[in-house]
């Protein structure tokens, strides 16, 4: 394990500190052969929201309740530990900004009178266009 050397610029205002931030370092797997067995290029990069620096009360209380009490990323995409390191910075950066989001509550509507008459009037057309195209019945 070890510290990132900078801090995490998650947007224009708020900055997790480089301390915070833990990252590890594991074998990507998968195709690539010798490299991709040797070498520690994928990266997890986790962050404990209840002790990091860079919330105020109601950013972590909005962060926590959508994500919970720890957010790991992981990054193995890339060859090179340095470029995936970034890459899972970037992601870690997005999914605390998605978090940080204030949604609007959906407001329930209903459908106005003429779109309900509009949809009734499509079906019955299509009914009677099908009902046009069966075979006549004995009564008929």
């Amino acid at each position: 394990m070890s510290a990132p050397t900078d801090d995490l610029l998650v947007d224009g205002r708020i900055r997790i500190p480089a301390a915070d931030l833990v990252e590890r370092f594991t074998t990507s797997g998968g195709p690539g052969g010798q490299h991709a067995n040797r070498s520690s290029t994928r990266v997890e990069l986790s962050l404990d929201l209840t002790t990091c620096g860079g919330f105020n009360d109601t950013e972590r209380a909005r962060v926590v309740g959508h994500l919970g009490t720890r957010v790991v990323v992981h990054a193995g995409e890339e060859r090179s530990q340095s470029r995936n390191r970034a890459l899972a910075r970037r992601r870690l950066a997005a999914v605390l900004r998605n978090a940080l989001l204030v949604r609007r509550n959906r407001r329930p509507t209903r459908p106005t009178p003429s779109s309900v008459d509009r949809r009734l009037g499509d079906k019955r057309r299509r009914s009677e266009t099908k009902q046009a195209r069966r075979r006549p019945t004995a009564e008929d």
